[in-house]
């Protein structure tokens, strides 16, 4: 990549953003500059443009500084489902902080012109970690939460979408905060027939409970082994 093109790349990032543009030319003239007196490249010596955008504090909100005015949403969603639905919230500009003890994911989202934000799941346990890790930073992404063997990364759309990146308004909160796939839906009814079944036998809720933890930990480990093995599992609605 070109210098010109680096610069051009960060100069649309910072607008999708917002930014002045007499801010945008300032911050461009002093980067120039500065390589100018090291010599060395603009993505070696600043990483990828979006990226270095957003620790600019241009592209993303600066983490824990959401603004009085920022909306909070918790929501979840199934293995099978959860891929598809990240990809529609983050569509409408709302971005996960963060994935809560059960496994929710807490999300914020700026009223008014907001960013779209992009998402993807990957299978993080062991040695995997760091490997995708160093694989998906220098391209932006960043690690937003984990639940069980997986690793929920996102970065601004505006990464690879430039200013499609930007969302002009953004649609109300959903209400419905539970979206399970049909295998989903599926697998909630056999896991009800099983609790109620020790529940009349055995008397003991709570060794029911603990059927459900265990029945969906199963789950989530045999589509990892999937994923592992064969790519990523195809997401259903």
């Amino acid at each position: 990549m070109t210098t010109d093109t680096y610069f051009e790349e960060l100069a649309a990032a910072l607008r999708t953003a917002g930014v002045p543009e007499d801010q945008i030319t300032s911050t461009v003239t002093d980067l120039r500059g500065h390589l100018a007196e090291t010599g060395t490249g603009a993505e070696e010596e600043f990483g990828p443009a979006a990226s270095f955008a957003a620790q600019l504090g241009g592209v993303a909100p600066r983490p824990g500084d959401p603004g009085a005015e920022a909306e909070s949403w918790t929501w979840t969603a199934d293995l099978f489902n959860d891929r598809r639905m990240l990809a529609v919230h983050g569509d409408q500009g709302w971005e996960v902080e963060s994935l809560d003890s059960l496994g929710r994911f807490v999300c914020r989202r700026t009223p008014g012109p907001a960013l779209r934000w992009e998402y993807r799941r990957e299978v993080i346990r062991g040695r995997r970690r760091d490997q995708m890790l160093a694989e998906l930073s220098p391209e932006g992404w960043e690690l937003c939460g984990e639940w069980l063997v997986y690793g929920y990364f996102k970065r601004p759309k505006a990464a690879s979408a430039g200013p499609a990146g930007a969302l002009d308004t953004v649609p109300e909160t959903p209400e419905k905060w539970l979206f399970l796939s049909r295998r989903g839906k599926a697998l909630l009814g056999v896991w009800v027939l099983i609790v109620a079944a020790a529940y009349l036998t055995l008397g003991l809720p709570g060794y029911a409970v603990v059927l459900m933890g265990v029945g969906g930990a199963v789950s989530a480990v045999v589509t990892a082994k999937l994923e592992t093995a064969k790519g990523r599992t195809t997401p259903e609605g």
